[in-house]
């Protein structure tokens, strides 16, 4: 029984071929049926596999665990298909449509780069915003129908602004923003830009987790703990990281924070995103980490969509909101189109699709 299943073993993993060719010589004559494995050796060639049998079975016995992990991790990658990938929002129509997931793809690029009539840069956070505020904008203003926005990390696209340029693979785009929009502490930041500054929508912290909570997430505490792999903005350029650096400490003080923001870096179970918006829900939803702190938006986004996530609720005693705020920058190429954005963003139309993507609104 043993020997017959170290032979389909053998044959099942394609090791067969390979000890066939090193025996090749001595054996009489052999043959690989298509159920199993049949050495036709005499019985002297019989002892020896056997003694060959035993040394592997006893490193399979270690390392058939092992081994099959690393096949079906192999496997996994290789039949990845990319279907979580983004662009989430609908793209516009075109003569060719070509989006190559994972290669040609820019979903925090929207509409038309090619001389725009209006062109603003939102926190990327407000991605999923964006295609029904475009086109409601459109209904309500027929005169503007070329616009342009961009959905980066409000950290990048303030030295966007400053520097005037940025570079997405081979692309370099020179645009500048009529509206830019960010959480209140980035526009304070950047006042002597402006013109005018209006606050228009409201949101507060989640967590998202794998569809079914398999490491049964609670609370932010539990992001503290070593086997759960946490999925973090980066500090330098997201602006979300300061409010869930400053929860942490309410839900734990220092030693949580210390705890998953140094410690758990130092061994690789967080991970610092760059564009935390796109890759905090895709390494939830192929299983590279197990929880990310998000915007409530965003966790409630991926359920809209049907993608296999669920959204754990922060208490408000422990959670962290930000307030957005709408800016018209003093350099704006379309004044008139910019202050028409910015009376719509206002409008009750806008804040019924910022409402309808879980966002808050001011009455």
């Amino acid at each position: 029984m043993q020997y017959n299943l170290f032979l389909k073993l053998i044959y099942r993993f394609k090791i067969a071929d390979a000890i066939l060719n090193i025996f090749r010589p001595s054996f009489r004559s052999g043959f690989w049926p298509r159920n199993k494995v049949t050495f036709w050796c005499s019985p002297s060639y019989r002892l020896h596999l056997a003694g060959l049998h035993i040394i592997i079975m006893s490193a399979l016995k270690n390392r058939i665990a092992a081994t099959l992990g690393l096949v079906i991790a192999t496997l996994t990658v290789k039949a990845q298909d990319h279907r979580f990938d983004p662009p989430w929002n609908t793209p516009p129509q075109s003569a060719v449509m070509f989006t190559v997931a994972g290669m040609d793809n820019v979903p925090d690029l929207f509409g038309d780069i090619n001389d725009p009539q209006l062109v603003i840069f939102f926190a990327g956070n407000q991605f999923m915003c964006v295609d029904d505020l475009l086109a409601a904008f459109k209904t309500q203003y027929p005169q503007y129908q070329r616009i342009f926005a961009e959905t980066l990390p409000p950290g990048i696209l303030a030295r966007q602004i400053e520097g005037g340029s940025v570079t997405i693979g081979n692309m370099r785009i020179t645009l500048k923003p009529d509206v830019y929009t960010a959480g209140k502490s980035a526009i304070d930041k950047m006042m002597p830009l402006f013109t005018k500054t209006e606050p228009y929508a409201s949101n507060r912290l989640a967590i998202m987790v794998q569809k079914g909570n398999p490491k049964k997430i609670k609370g932010l505490a539990d992001l503290g703990k070593k086997d759960v792999r946490v999925s973090m903005p980066n500090l330098e350029f997201e602006g979300i990281g300061k409010q869930i650096e400053e929860a942490y400490v309410k839900a734990g003080g220092e030693a949580l924070r210390k705890q998953i923001l140094e410690d758990k870096v130092k061994n690789n179970t967080t991970y610092f995103t760059r564009v935390h918006h796109r890759e905090s829900p895709m390494r939830i939803l192929y299983g590279q980490s197990d929880a990310a702190p998000v915007w409530y938006t965003e966790a409630y986004y991926q359920q809209m969509i049907k993608n296999p996530v669920d959204l754990i609720e922060i208490p408000a005693d422990k959670n962290v909101g930000a307030n957005y705020i709408a800016a018209q920058l003093k350099a704006a190429p379309h004044e008139q189109a910019a202050k028409d954005f910015m009376d719509f963003l206002l409008s009750p139309a806008a804040k019924a699709i910022y409402k309808k993507y879980g966002f808050g609104v001011n009455n």
